[in-house]
């Protein structure tokens, strides 16, 4: 999919914020914590999608508003979940105040009136839920407004955005059409976990935690320790679990070695990379370079030298559409266009 993007880096200095408080006016009101002669260069991707928006947000330290005068002009009652990945922010609303953590999702409602003060650089992912679609969960989200999701289920809930974010821009049309269920799925049982609520949600928790894995072991591929204990206490899950999720992957041990051969591929079909074959087979945890040949040959049907040769060589080895359519001009545009 392509989002619907909006960015202020190519306007002049001086133009930038202006362009960025016209971006979202009808819905909120922006004001800037510096002088709009030093620029404000931000930048907003929206996925629109079946009855909810996904967005990523990237922009200097801003103060936002929706008052009462918005909402009368611009009636749109969505939620909104938020997930902040760096910046500090306080949000306001008429009964509670916040300072969501890095990494803890909240819940807002554009049918009150909300403050947010972002005090410097901030990155940040959204779900806009239209009422329609999710009235199914309306109660279950309305009880969590104002509430940092700061338990193991509400960070499984900000992994699941990150990954949906990593995802959107690979899925099919008909595909996204069938994201809005799971999304529901999933927040259902991460703001009110149970037995039948997770049992539900299962495929859309299983690939969070994959995820969690993935970034795991990829954070510690070259370290000797790395093994179902580290894994198990990285992605928050127990023995058991990471067991059955990795069951399909021919177990933990099958899963970091056949990381751990995608890397070396990697490395040896880098011209630049100087490191012998033995030691890249140190580095990646290898008894000795033959046991690492023999993995690689099984694994890829081709020895390391081969590889690295056949780069040398000069071998390859082997192993804006949405806003037309739409008519996007604003923010409001993209929550309304579902």
């Amino acid at each position: 999919m392509i989002p619907q993007t909006f960015a202020t880096h190519s306007l002049p200095l001086a133009d930038q914020f202006e362009a960025w408080r016209a971006w979202y006016g009808s819905v909120f009101d922006s004001t800037p914590q510096r002088s709009v002669e030093e620029g404000f260069c931000a930048k907003v991707s929206t996925w629109i999608l079946d009855g909810f928006t996904f967005s990523q947000v990237s922009a200097p330290a801003v103060n936002g508003i929706r008052t009462k005068a918005h909402i009368r002009r611009n009636p749109i009652d969505h939620w909104v979940v938020t997930a902040y990945r760096s910046g500090t922010t306080t949000i306001g609303m008429p009964d509670a105040s916040l300072e969501p953590s890095l990494g803890v999702p909240f819940v807002v409602s554009l049918a009150d009136e909300v403050t947010a003060r972002r005090s410097n650089d901030n990155d940040r992912v959204a779900l806009h839920l239209s009422r329609d679609r999710f009235q199914p969960i309306s109660a279950i989200l309305d009880a969590a407004r104002g509430q940092p999701l700061n338990t193991p289920p509400g960070r499984m809930l900000a992994d699941y955005m990150l990954l949906l974010e990593r995802n959107l821009p690979s899925l099919s049309r008909e595909d996204a059409s069938r994201v809005g269920d799971a999304v529901q799925a999933m927040i259902e049982a991460c703001l009110a976990p149970s037995v039948d609520r997770l049992a539900k949600a299962a495929s859309q928790v299983n690939v969070t935690l994959m995820e969690r894995v993935r970034r795991a072991v990829a954070k510690h591929l070259r370290s000797p320790a790395l093994g179902p204990d580290k894994l198990c206490r990285e992605a928050a899950m127990s023995r058991s679990h990471l067991y059955r999720l990795l069951e399909g992957e021919g177990g933990v041990a099958r899963y970091i070695q056949r990381r751990r051969l995608s890397e070396s591929f990697t490395l040896l079909s880098d011209a630049a990379n100087t490191l012998s074959i033995g030691s890249i087979a140190e580095t990646l945890c290898f008894a000795d370079a033959s046991s690492f040949s023999r993995a690689f040959r099984r694994e890829f049907g081709i020895t390391p030298g081969e590889v690295r040769a056949g780069c040398l060589a000069g071998l390859r080895p082997t192993a804006s559409a949405i806003a037309d359519e739409h008519g996007i001009k604003t923010f409001a545009d993209c929550l309304r266009s579902f």
